[in-house]
C-alpha cells in the first residue's frame, strides 16, 4: 500500500554523499543535529548533596532515580541526590557544563562528588552498574546471579533502542507514517516483548529471584509499553497479550520507590506525578503546582 505522505519514499535514491541540508522535521527536530559537542555556555547546578543528577523523567532518566530512591529505601544515606531537570526540548543537554559530563550529550548524567575528584558517569546503564556496585545493591554477588543480571541489563541497552528511536519516532513522532517504517520496527518490538514474556513465564525477575538493576532498566521501557504509558501504541502493538510481562511490570510498580522515582524530573503527565526537581525526600510531600507557581513567581 503506498501511503501518500512518504514523500516519495518508494522512489528516493540515497545520494552518494549525505549533507545534512535542514532539519528532518517531526518531534525534537530542532535538537537533532549531525555533530557534537556544546553549543552555548551554561554553567550546571550544584546542590548539597555528593550525587548530582541532570535528567528528564523520560525512560532512561526514570532507570536511575528509580534506584536511587530504592537505595534510599534500603538506608543507604550516601545515595542522597540533587536531581536538576535538563529540558532536551529546549537544548539543555548542549550547554558547556552538561557536555563536559557526557560528551554524547543524551540524559541522564551524573556526577559524583563524594570522592577527592569528581567522578562523571554517563550512559544510564552504566550509572546503574556504577550505583549498584558503590552501594552494593541490586546486583547479585554470586558470578552466576550478577551475570544473569548484567545480561538483561545489555539487553536492555541494545534492545530499547528499537522501541525508542526506532518504533516510538516512526509511529509517535514522525512528520510523515511511513508504513515500511512503522511494520518493521513494530515486528522487532513484538519480538522483544516475546523474548520478556517467554523469560518472565517461570521468572519472577529478570535475574531470577532477585529484584535488580536490570528490572529497573527495563521496567521504564517495555513495563511503560504495556502500562500504556508509551507512545499511545497499547492496542496498536496489542500488549494485552504478554501476561507474564504485564504481571511483572505490575509487581514493579507497587514498589513505593518505583512511584517516587518516575516522578523525578517528569514533564508530562498528571501535576501530581510530577517533581521537576527533587534535592531531599520531603520534596515528594510538596505538591507539583506549588513548585511550579512558585518558579514562576
Amino acid at each position: 500500500m503506498t501511503d501518500s505522505n512518504t514523500k516519495d519514499s518508494s522512489t528516493y535514491v540515497p545520494p552518494k554523499v549525505w549533507t545534512w541540508a535542514q532539519p528532518n522535521g517531526g518531534a525534537f527536530a530542532n535538537i537533532n543535529r549531525p555533530i557534537a559537542g556544546p553549543t552555548h555556555d551554561k554553567a550546571l547546578p550544584v546542590g548539597r548533596h555528593p550525587l548530582q543528577l541532570y535528567s528528564l523523567g523520560t525512560p532512561n532518566g526514570v532507570k536511575v532515580t528509580i534506584l536511587l530512591e530504592e537505595l534510599l529505601a534500603l538506608g543507604h544515606a550516601g545515595a542522597e541526590y540533587d536531581a536538576w531537570l535538563i529540558n532536551i526540548r529546549n537544548g539543555d543537554q548542549f550547554g558547556s557544563d552538561f557536555v563536559a559530563i557526557n560528551p554524547n550529550s543524551k540524559i541522564p548524567a551524573l556526577l559524583d562528588r563524594s570522592g577527592p575528584k569528581p567522578i562523571r558517569v554517563f550512559e544510564s546503564g552504566s550509572i546503574l552498574l556504577y550505583l549498584a556496585e558503590k552501594f552494593g545493591a541490586f546486583l547479585p554477588k554470586d558470578l552466576a546471579g550478577r551475570t544473569e543480571a548484567l545480561n538483561w541489563l545489555f539487553w536492555q541497552m541494545g534492545s530499547a533502542p528499537y522501541l525508542g528511536g526506532g518504533f516510538g519516532h516512526f509511529y509517535a513522532y514522525a512528520p510523515v507514517k511511513i508504513e515500511y517504517a512503522i511494520d518493521r520496527f513494530a515486528m522487532e518490538v513484538k519480538r522483544e516483548l516475546d523474548v520478556l514474556n517467554r523469560h518472565l513465564s517461570d521468572n519472577e525477575y529478570l535475574a531470577g529471584g532477585e529484584y535488580t538493576i536490570a528490572d529497573m532498566a527495563v521496567f521504564p521501557w517495555y513495563g511503560g509499553l504495556v502500562k500504556g504509558w508509551l507512545y499511545g501504541a497499547s492496542e496498536f502493538l496489542n500488549v494485552e497479550e504478554y501476561k507474564h510481562v504485564q504481571r511483572w511490570a505490575d509487581l514493579i510498580y507497587r514498589r513505593p520507590a518505583v512511584k517516587r522515582g518516575r516522578m523525578v524530573n517528569r514533564l508530562t503527565g498528571e501535576p501530581s506525578e510530577q517533581l521537576r526537581e527533587r534535592h531531599e525526600a520531603r520534596d515528594f510531600d510538596t505538591k507539583t503546582q506549588d513548585k511550579l507557581e512558585g518558579a514562576a513567581s
